[in-house]
């Protein structure tokens, strides 16, 4: 079974890759996904986004990254995926991802949709609290990727 793991990653966090880790385990190929919406630009670049998650993917050998534009059903169709995989945090999470299920199932009956809850100390990081993080100078070793951690002090830490 190919699944697809789509997302922003603007930027990765540990969070995102415990989800791929886990969800590597139940699939036979799991693609990481990163949408690349030239309208709404990120604090990264699709290529930087997608680089970042190779280097912190390398033990994982049936996960693969690539950018995506425009719907994600035509490009999980494309991929020849059947599953999305979504992690989620709070209770906000669940009803945002009920409505992307809804209207993917309207848009492709053959999809189905997994949702793999964050591990604890996960629940509330998102990549934009580990911005503010570094924007205003603090840690955020055990959030991110050392990688991540330096791209991301070059172009936010406080002068």
């Amino acid at each position: 079974m190919i699944a697809i793991y789509p997302g922003r990653f603007d930027p990765v966090t540990l969070g995102h890759l415990s989800v791929a880790r886990r969800a590597s385990g139940f699939c036979d190929r799991l693609i990481i996904a990163v949408f690349d919406n030239p309208a709404k630009p990120g604090l990264f670049t699709a290529a930087e986004r997608v680089d970042f998650i190779k280097q912190s993917i390398k033990d994982f050998p049936n996960v693969e990254v690539r950018s995506f534009s425009g719907l994600m059903v035509n490009f999980a169709r494309k991929m020849g995926a059947s599953l999305i995989i979504r992690g989620l945090r709070v209770g906000a999470d669940f009803e945002r991802e009920m409505e992307m299920y809804v209207m993917n199932r309207r848009l492709d009956e053959g999809l189905e949709l997994c949702c793999l809850f964050s591990e604890p100390q996960y629940q509330y990081l998102s990549a934009s609290l580990i911005k503010e993080i570094v924007i205003l100078g603090g840690d955020s070793s055990g959030l991110i990727s050392e990688h991540v951690a330096v791209a991301l002090k070059n172009k936010l830490a406080p002068v």
